[in-house]
C-alpha cells in the first residue's frame, strides 16, 4: 500500500494545520535553534585535544575512529536497572550496540543513565508523588549525558511511564542529532489481568488473604519485560512507533528472543546511517513535527491508550517547539474508532494484541481510513507505510513482510470501519469545576453519567478509610483533591481502583473526581481526572464541601457543581507540609513551586 491511497480525513488534516499555526512561531525559533546546532557541523571537530582524551580514554581499539571524526559517533543514553522489569534487558544492549555500530563503521559509547523508577512499586506509597516529576529529572539527566557534545546520533533505551517522555523531551533538545528508541518488550503472558485484578478485589472487602494476594501477584509480574496490560509503559511503546521513532514492529517483541535481538542490532545500526555524516540525514527535531504528534494522538484513541500521555504529549511536544492543547485530544478521539480491546479495556494483554496482527494491522486500517498523517518522516523512511509491515528473521537474516491484513482475532482487534466504538473513548471535560478529561473506552454506558453527593477527601487513605468503615452507602462522587502537582507531585491514584470498583459491583453509581492522576491501568469506574486549576492554586475542587451535588457527564464533556453559591466560597486551605518531606521529596520543592498546570503537561524543564 502507499501513503497516498485515501485522502486525510478532514478532521485530523484540520486538527494538523490547527496546531502547525497554533505552533508556528515557537516551532520557527525551535526549527532555528537545531539547524543553527546542525550547521557547526561533526561535535567532535570543535574538541581541543585534552576534550578528546578524556572522550575517548576507555574506548580500547575504537580511538582511532574517534579521533579521525570520520565515523559516526552514537551516544546511548541508558535507563537501564534491574529492579524495574521493563527495563531488565537492557543490561546488555550497550555492548550489542557497540559491536552493531562497529560492524557498520561507527562507534557507540554509553554517554550517561538516567534515573527510572517503577510506578508498580510506589503506588499508594509516598515515592509516588517523585513519579511525575522523575520525567523532568529523566529529560535533565539525558541533557547532561548529550552535552559532552561528542555524539553524531542518539540511541535511547527506555521503556516506562514517565521514561520514554523524559527521553523525548531531550531527544527533541538536542534536535539536530538524530535520535533511535530501541525497546525491551513485554514479558511473556502470566497470570491473566482479569483474574489479578478480581483477587485484589476480594482482598479490599477482606474475602481472601494477603498470602493468596501475593501469590496472584507474583505470578502476573513474572518476569523480565514490560507488564502485560494496556497502561502507560505499553502505550509508549505504541507512541515510539506511531511517531516514527522505532524501527516498524519493534514494539511488542518479547525480551531475549532471537528477534529483539536482530531488532536491536538493526536499531544501532539504523542509527548509523542516518547521521550528518551520511546520506540520509534525519535529525529527531524534523521527525517530531505536528503530523507525528498528531499520529501519536490517533495511536492513542485507536489503541484506548494511558490517560497519562494527556500529560505527556503537551510536554513532550512543547520541547520541540509545537504546542498541543485539550481540544486537540477531544476533536482527534471524536474521528478515531477504537480497534483494539486490550486490558483494561478488555481481557487481552499485549501479547495477545500483537498475535491478533498488533500494530501493524492497525497502521495499514488508519491508513487506508485517511486517519494518519502518513507522509510522516520518520526513522525508517518517508512516509507511514513501513509501518504495516512486520519483522521476521528469517534464516537467521532480519526483513520485514506486509503485516496482517485482516484481524487474526476480532474479540481483540478490529478494522477501522467496523471498530469496538467509533471514538476513542477520551472527552474533554469542561465546568464550573475546571478543566480536565476522561477515559471512557474501559467504562459502561450505564457509568458514564453519574449525579450525587459529593464526598471529599484530601487524600487516598481517607478514602481508604471511610470503606473499610462502610461509610458509602448510596450513589457518591469521590472527590480526592490536593493531589495536583503543586500541591504533592501529582501521583497516580491506582490503589484506589479496588475500593471504587467494588462500590460499583455493590450496585452504587461512582465516580472519582481529583485533580490528580490515575495509572494507565485504571479504567471501569468513570474517572475526572488532571481537573484543573487544582486545588493548591485555589482551584474550584477546593470550595466543594460533602454533600454537594456534582454531575459528571462523560458524553457530553460536562464536570459540574450544581450548588448555586460555590463560585463565592472561601476555598479550603490544606497544610501539605506532609507531602514535603520523606523519601526525598524536599528535594524536589523547587519542582513543586515550578511546575505548569496539568493542562500544559505539568512541566517543569519545558
Amino acid at each position: 500500500m502507499t501513503d497516498t491511497a485515501t485522502p486525510l480525513n478532514s478532521t485530523i488534516a484540520r486538527v494538523t494545520d490547527r496546531i502547525r499555526t497554533r505552533s508556528k512561531a515557537m516551532r520557527d525559533d525551535y526549527l532555528a535553534r537545531i539547524n543553527e546546532a546542525a550547521s557547526k557541523g561533526v561535535a567532535r571537530a570543535h574538541l581541543t585535544c585534552g576534550n578528546q582524551a578524556h572522550a575517548y580514554a576507555a574506548m580500547g581499539d575504537a580511538k582511532d575512529a574517534l579521533v579521525g571524526g570520520r565515523a559516526p559517533n552514537i551516544g546511548i543514553v541508558t535507563a537501564y536497572n534491574d529492579m524495574l522489569s521493563a527495563h531488565q534487558p537492557y543490561e546488555t544492549f550497550p555492548q550489542l550496540i557497540k559491536k552493531a555500530a562497529a560492524e557498520a563503521g561507527a562507534t557507540a559509547q554509553v554517554a550517561g543513565g538516567v534515573p527510572a523508577m517503577c510506578d508498580g512499586v510506589t503506588q499508594g506509597q509516598p515515592g509516588m508523588e517523585l513519579s511525575l516529576f522523575s520525567r523532568d529529572v529523566i529529560a535533565l539527566a539525558s541533557a547532561v549525558a548529550l552535552s559532552h557534545n561528542t555524539f553524531d546520533a542518539a540511541i535511547y533505551l527506555g521503556v516506562c511511564d514517565k521514561i520514554v517522555p523524559g527521553l523525548i523531551m531531550a531527544a527533541a533538545t538536542f534536535g539536530h542529532i538524530p535520535a533511535v528508541f530501541l525497546p525491551a518488550g513485554p514479558m511473556t503472558s502470566g497470570l491473566p489481568n482479569d483474574e489479578k485484578s478480581r483477587i485484589r478485589n476480594l482482598y479490599a472487602t477482606g474475602e481472601v488473604g494477603r498470602e493468596e494476594l501475593m501469590k496472584a501477584e507474583m505470578a502476573s509480574y513474572h518476569g523480565p519485560g514490560t507488564c502485560t496490560f494496556y497502561g502507560t509503559a505499553n502505550t509508549n511503546q505504541m507512541l515510539m512507533e506511531f511517531m516514527g521513532l522505532h524501527l516498524p514492529g519493534a514494539s511488542f517483541v518479547n525480551p531475549n528472543t532471537p528477534l529483539r535481538e536482530a531488532l536491536t542490532v538493526a536499531g544501532a545500526k539504523r542509527a548509523a546511517e542516518i547521521t550528518a555524516l551520511g546520506n540520509d540525514y534525519r535529525p529527531a527535531g524534523e521527525i517530531l513535527d505536528e503530523r507525528a504528534f498528531v499520529n501519536g494522538l490517533v495511536g492513542l484513541m485507536a489503541t484506548g491508550g494511558s490517560t497519562n500521555l494527556v500529560l505527556h504529549l503537551p510536554a513532550m511536544a512543547k520541547a520541540a517547539g509545537i504546542a498541543l492543547d485539550l481540544e486537540d485530544f477531544d476533536d482527534i478521539s471524536d474521528v478515531v474508532p477504537l480497534m483494539a480491546k486490550v486490558y483494561p479495556n478488555g481481557l487481552a494483554d499485549v501479547n495477545h494484541f500483537h498475535a491478533a496482527g498488533g500494530l501493524q494491522f492497525m497502521i495499514r486500517e488508519l491508513l487506508k481510513e485517511g486517519l494518519l498523517n502518513g507522509d510522516a518522516k520518520t526513522v525508517a523512511g518517508d512516509g507511514m507505510a513501513r509501518y504495516a509491515q512486520e519483522p521476521k528473521l528469517i534464516d537467521g537474516q532480519l526483513t520485514w513482510e506486509d503485516g496482517a491484513a485482516e484481524t487474526l482475532n476480532d474479540k481483540i482487534l478490529r478494522p477501522a470501519s467496523s471498530g469496538f466504538a467509533k471514538t476513542g473513548g477520551l472527552k474533554q471535560l469542561n465546568g464550573n469545576l475546571g478543566r480536565g478529561v476522561i477515559k471512557i473506552s474501559a467504562v459502561a454506558e450505564e457509568h458514564r453519567v453519574v449525579e450525587a453527593k459529593a464526598r471529599v477527601f484530601k487524600d487516598q487513605a481517607e478514602v481508604k478509610e471511610a470503606f473499610n468503615k462502610g461509610e458509602f452507602t448510596e450513589d457518591t462522587i469521590v472527590v480526592v483533591r490536593f493531589q495536583g502537582p503543586k500541591a504533592n507531585g501529582m501521583p497516580e491514584l491506582h490503589s484506589l481502583t479496588p475500593v471504587l470498583s467494588v462500590l460499583q459491583q455493590r450496585g452504587l453509581k461512582v465516580a472519582l473526581v481529583t485533580d490528580g492522576r490515575m495509572s494507565g491501568a485504571s479504567g471501569k469506574v468513570p474517572a475526572a481526572i488532571h481537573v484543573s486549576p487544582e486545588a493548591a492554586n485555589g482551584g474550584p475542587l477546593s470550595k466543594l464541601r460533602d454533600g454537594d451535588i456534582v454531575r459528571l457527564d462523560a458524553p457530553k464533556g460536562e464536570l459540574t457543581c450544581l450548588s448555586a453559591d460555590l463560585d463565592a466560597r472561601e476555598p479550603v486551605v490544606e497544610d501539605l507540609s506532609a507531602n514535603h518531606v520523606g523519601l526525598g521529596r524536599e528535594l524536589f520543592e523547587a519542582f513543586r513551586n515550578q511546575v505548569g498546570p496539568s493542562t500544559s503537561g505539568a512541566a517543569v524543564v519545558v
